[in-house]
């Protein structure tokens, strides 16, 4: 389980405005969320997805050929 440390940021009337994280904190949760991923991973992804919902079993590779 990831643990969260951060520091609230609030404008005059207490309402939190911003947060900040530790970047090494950012950097995990990036690459959980994949909002790290450059859109030719993103592309192979949704390929790949729909080569799974077409049960297209050529896309794939036989565990014993990786």
């Amino acid at each position: 389980m990831l643990t969260l440390h951060k520091k609230l940021i609030v404008d005059d009337r207490g309402n939190p405005t911003d947060v900040i994280i530790p970047w090494a904190e950012f950097l995990e949760i990036s690459e959980m969320l994949a909002i790290d991923l450059d859109e030719t991973a993103i592309g192979d992804l949704k390929q790949a997805k729909a080569d799974r919902i077409a049960g297209n079993k050529e896309a794939y590779v036989s565990l014993d050929d990786v």
